[in-house]
């Protein structure tokens, strides 16, 4: 007899913003991060992961203060790195260059570790669940991870994480129901939690729009 498998609802945010030097949050992020663990209140969250770096354990730690006794854990998994970094031959001709430009620009480790880290957050964060009660799980995390996590919940090509960008503390919930159904991106860089001042950071000016 096979297992009972339930729904996994993954919800993800970018770290607030962070401080120049980026060893913590800025007052602004602080505030956001504060929005969005009210935000979070009413959900049944099993528990906060959050990558190691002090402007995601930081916001991690201002969400969970704002939530019922959930449990946070760092790992490294639901760090800062590339995910995968594309061939020239994959890319649309006419954006390759800058792709491939912008990638270059992370330092060699960071981009030869970091698909070994994706693919340990696929296998940890992604996918239903065994037994017969859905899960809902926080993972507090940077820009890159959560375009990869979107990217591939839509089954599109490896590449595409590159531009989808998140806000500093928007939200993004993946749904993957028990086999048999695709998963579902519910909604993605979510800022109805947040008033007017507070949105569209972490965002060059050019890719804000108004709302």
């Amino acid at each position: 007899m096979s297992a009972t498998h339930a729904t996994r609802y993954l919800y993800l945010a970018r770290h607030g913003e962070a401080t120049p030097d980026e060893r913590g949050l800025t007052p602004t992020g602080r505030r956001q991060a504060v929005l969005l663990g009210e935000r979070l209140r009413d959900v049944p969250l099993s528990a906060i992961h959050h990558g190691p770096l002090p402007r995601a354990a930081e916001t991690a730690q201002l969400i969970g203060a704002r939530l019922d006794g959930v449990p946070a854990h760092a790992c490294e998994p639901a760090g800062d790195y590339v995910p995968y970094t594309p061939r020239r031959d994959e890319l649309p001709t006419d954006c390759a260059d800058f792709l491939l430009d912008f990638v270059r620009g992370f330092p060699s480790g960071e981009r030869a570790r970091g698909p070994l880290l994706a693919r340990t957050a696929e296998e940890r964060f992604t996918g239903c669940v065994k037994g017969s009660e859905d899960r809902h799980e926080l993972v507090v995390t940077h820009n890159f991870l959560i375009g990869w996590l979107v990217r591939a919940a839509l089954d599109a090509p490896k590449w595409r994480w590159l531009g989808l960008n998140q806000c500093n503390a928007a939200l993004t919930v993946i749904r993957y129901p028990p086999p048999g159904r695709p998963p579902s991106v519910l909604f993605s860089n979510d800022m109805a939690h947040l008033p007017a001042p507070l949105r569209w950071t972490g965002w060059a000016p050019e890719l804000r729009v108004a709302g």
